[in-house]
């Protein structure tokens, strides 16, 4: 199955107005959910799988040393108070539309709604990322050209 024939089933998908659609072949495995995953109706592809490749299930993370204690707690209901922006697509982040231009934002700017955050690069198409939100960049949680999962979150936006 090569990109035109994807890009042709993700229109199709998007058209009919099918919220989740699986499809399974020899060598690939496809999902593709529509609508219901982000409020901006576009299609956005989950996964594919290489069939005959183990999949690979992210690390654990290691387990408390006894004795010490959590110190994480106060900087979560810091950040509670903030929005997160979450990746709709597994793919590779870049913060850059290409190598030598500047990146799209830096900590500290005032984003609006519909403002290109990143780009996500998802078998060999770049998907921008538009924030959902108005408010100011406070953290930016993930590193160029890093691998990024569905759901990831990516910013964190201060709204007032």
């Amino acid at each position: 199955m090569d990109i035109k024939e994807i890009q042709s089933l993700i229109k199709f998908v998007a058209k009919s107005g099918a919220s989740e659609v699986k499809l399974e072949m020899e060598d690939i495995k496809i999902t593709i959910r529509t609508g219901a995953l982000n409020s901006g109706g576009e299609t956005t592809i989950l996964q594919q799988i290489p069939m005959g490749q183990p999949h690979m299930a992210p690390a654990a993370a290691p387990a408390p040393v006894a004795g010490t204690e959590a110190a994480p707690a106060p900087a979560e209901s810091e950040d509670a108070k903030y929005i997160t922006i979450k990746s709709p697509i597994i793919g590779t982040f870049y913060r850059k539309p290409s190598p030598d231009k500047p990146v799209f934002v830096e900590v500290g700017d005032s984003i609006g709604q519909g403002d290109v955050l990143c780009v996500i690069e998802a078998m060999k198409l770049f998907n921008d990322i538009e924030s959902e939100v108005s408010g100011k960049i406070v953290k930016v949680l993930v590193d160029d050209s890093s691998p990024v999962e569905f759901d990831q979150p990516l910013f964190l936006v201060d709204p007032s």
